[in-house]
């Protein structure tokens, strides 16, 4: 391999990672996307149209014994709120917190599945989704905490019972930060994990690309790969939505 290939590699795969203004679609020149969108806020948007057509016409919630579509959605869905919510949060708070864990769990997992078609982008590997989305968590954590157990409540939760006040002037900054670097953690998890996938398989199959026929092998590797990716997409989802309820049910009941 030459300077000149390693150049013209890293620059095909970082091109397919990266966001774009433009949707390349096969056989077709590039759609330019108007304003401000970008392919990753049309893949958001996609996600979501795709998400209100399966739970607003394929589900059926009228059906007495489920079965199907709607039976495996449920079986999510009830995963979620027994397992997710109610765990960490309680039985009264988890039972209305569970649209906003299934909406993390269905909107992350469907994202991270588009990208693994070829006409589609994946945008959870944008650091600025993955943020958006962190920062609704760190809403409830905040806001929803304060509204909640009202600002003093807020505020207690940082101390923690039996401590020495001196320890406390270290414990209790460390305590407030602590609360940003969770939602931060959320942040570079998700992206870090699906950025990484799809680096390693795009230089798996560019590799044919530059090097022929030689190369092939590198293409079983990278379906192997691609297969396990779809395993990682429900399980970034689950991890996201998990530890969403796991820091917001520490704001909700710092006693617990």
């Amino acid at each position: 391999m030459t300077p000149a290939n390693d150049i013209s590699l890293s620059e095909f795969v970082i091109h397919h990672v990266l966001d774009a203004k433009e949707w390349h679609l096969p056989f077709l020149p590039p759609v330019p996307l108007p304003g401000s969108l970008t392919l990753h806020g049309l893949m958001m948007i996609i996600c979501a149209l795709l998400l209100l057509l399966l739970f607003g016409v394929v589900y059926r919630k009228d059906d007495k014994v489920p079965t199907g579509i709607t039976n495996l959605l449920e079986a999510f869905i009830l995963f979620i709120r027994d397992e997710i919510a109610i765990s960490f949060l309680g039985e009264k708070d988890g039972r209305r917190m569970t649209p906003l864990f299934c909406t993390f769990f269905f909107f992350i997992a469907g994202l991270n599945l588009m990208g693994l078609i070829p006409v589609f982008s994946t945008a959870t590997s944008n650091v600025n989704v993955t943020a958006a989305l962190a920062l609704i968590t760190l809403g409830f954590m905040t806001v929803g905490a304060v509204l909640k157990n009202g600002a003093s409540g807020f505020f207690k939760s940082f101390v923690p019972p039996d401590v020495p006040w001196p320890i406390l002037v270290v414990l209790v900054p460390i305590e407030f930060v602590g609360m940003f670097v969770k939602a931060f953690a959320l942040t570079i998890r998700l992206f870090a994990n699906m950025l990484a996938g799809h680096i390693v398989i795009l230089s798996l199959l560019s590799l044919v690309a530059f090097f022929g026929y030689v190369a092939l092998p590198s293409v079983i590797l990278a379906v192997l790969i691609s297969l396990l990716e779809i395993f990682i997409a429900f399980l970034q989802a689950f991890i996201f939505t998990l530890l969403s309820a796991m820091f917001i049910g520490q704001s909700y009941h710092p006693e617990h």
